[in-house]
């Protein structure tokens, strides 16, 4: 059996705010503590809400994923032209918007540069919220997830502070403590344009209250330099997310050679552990797949950042079969449910502390049944 630890619950990857409903006796018949932590079994955090069900980072899909059961969901944040920060996946919003219909923004159809790759689209630090709430949310991959199609053009695009004030109100709702995942998205890149997200995240937790060890934040970034000042400036914990390739983006902009790889060796954990309190790695870190496309056996990973006392919430759990391994899948059509139990079980007994899931009902119910 798992050993029990205090978790985080609510999967899908990678950053997380809300307000507490409970009072401490109500939260200690609860089976949870102040913090919004379940006491037992792994933490479920809906990953972009719950975008096996409705287009991601909407409101819409963030509600679906608190009252499905999860306590905790992923939020990534970009800012606006006029320094708002919304909810995307990336700043560039053609895959996910209907931005390409609105004749008045055809031309902001450009290329950039992002952490070392060129990238072609409309991006959100060009528009200015009232622009961008004119646009509507649709379905990312609908090739995978034909049925959310039928919510494209229903939802707007929503700002972290809606996203809080969601979680503040379900809170109430719902008689537990909710909480956000806020990633901050592409840090080097925003901070060379001179928008930078960390000011705007750090004003908008200490406008509403969340600048304390107990509030439910968990901020969480594939770069490193960002966290560490985030660490000085906040009280909240923080996040470090890992690849299975590549580097960190500011240490590539800063020409320093570590990597991901180097980052989760057991001298780059207790260099993690020393301004984060979680672990936010790419699932293969932990259970590799082999040539065939199948698990494979665990690596040290969960050992070594458990010695280095940090959490470990792997991402990302999704239902369809063409995210699962080879022997795991239904058939051969990829838009159809595989046996993510089983995958998400082989990760459980692993010793994962808890993980980022695009379908979070499946996923508590991964855990249940662990339990």
């Amino acid at each position: 059996m798992m050993r029990r630890r205090l978790g985080v619950l609510a999967l899908t990857g990678l950053a997380v705010v809300g307000v507490a409903g409970l009072g401490a006796a109500n939260a200690e018949e609860q089976g949870v503590d102040g913090y919004g932590q379940h006491r037992d079994g792994a933490v479920v955090v809906g990953h972009r809400g719950a975008p096996g069900y409705r287009p991601e980072h909407t409101l819409a899909s963030y509600e679906l994923a608190f009252r499905q059961g999860v306590d905790w969901v992923d939020v990534d944040l970009v800012p606006t032209k006029d320094g708002q920060l919304v909810a995307r996946h990336e700043p560039e919003i053609g895959g996910t918007t209907d931005v390409a219909k609105h004749s008045e923004f055809i031309g902001r159809k450009t290329t950039k540069i992002v952490d070392g790759a060129p990238l072609t689209g409309w991006f959100t630090e060009d528009f200015t919220l009232a622009e961008l709430k004119t646009l509507r949310a649709t379905e990312r991959i609908p090739q995978f997830r034909p049925n959310n199609q039928l919510y494209d053009g229903r939802y707007q695009i929503a700002t972290y502070q809606e996203v809080l004030d969601l979680t503040k109100r379900l809170g109430r709702e719902l008689h537990r403590t909710l909480g956000t995942y806020p990633e901050v998205k592409h840090s080097t890149y925003f901070q060379k344009l001179g928008n930078p997200t960390e000011p705007k995240l750090v004003d908008i937790l200490k406008r509403n209250g969340l600048n304390r060890p107990n509030a439910p934040v968990i901020i969480q970034s594939f770069e490193v330099s960002n966290l560490i000042e985030l660490h000085q400036q906040l009280r909240v914990p923080l996040l470090q997310l890992t690849s299975a390739t590549g580097a960190p983006a500011d240490f590539v902009a800063k020409g320093d050679p570590r990597t991901y790889k180097d980052l989760v060796t057991p001298a780059g954990l207790k260099e993690i552990a020393k301004y984060a309190t979680y672990l936010g790695p790419e699932k293969a870190q932990i259970i590799p797949l082999d040539a065939t496309g199948n698990l494979t056996k665990p690596t040290t990973l969960v050992r070594d950042a458990h010695a280095a006392k940090l959490q470990v919430q792997p991402y990302t759990f999704r239902n369809e079969n063409n995210f699962l391994p080879a022997g795991l899948r239904s058939s051969a059509d990829p838009a159809r449910y595989g046996n993510v139990f089983a995958e998400e079980e082989a990760y459980l007994r692993a010793g994962i502390d808890g993980f980022f899931a695009d379908q979070p009902d499946t996923a508590l119910e991964s855990v249940r049944a662990f339990r």
